[in-house]
């Protein structure tokens, strides 16, 4: 078993073309079953100012292809999904 902890100091890479996405910040998970549904991952291109927060890019668990050591390598995103302030509303 890997803890949040654990997975955390691991960074998150895209396996087909070697971007470096960041490291996990959080889990989504399903409450009914308890299960990982996705990854949340600040966005490292969003610059935030002094009081601005920075977006989440959230990345489904079907798309992680390895959990190695160091790293977690994940298919390529070609639409990152990033919780909009709308989202965060409801």
């Amino acid at each position: 078993m890997v803890t949040l902890s654990e997975l955390q100091i691991k960074e998150v890479i895209v396996m087909n073309d070697g971007k470096r996405l960041g490291h996990i910040t959080d889990l989504e998970i399903d409450g009914e079953n308890g299960k990982i549904t996705a990854l949340v991952i600040v966005a490292k291109d969003k610059k935030s100012g002094f009081f601005g927060k920075s977006d989440e890019l959230i990345i489904p668990w079907n798309y992680i292809e390895v959990i190695g050591a160091d790293v977690i390598l994940v298919k390529e995103v070609k639409t990152p999904s990033l919780y909009s302030e709308q989202q965060l509303l409801e």
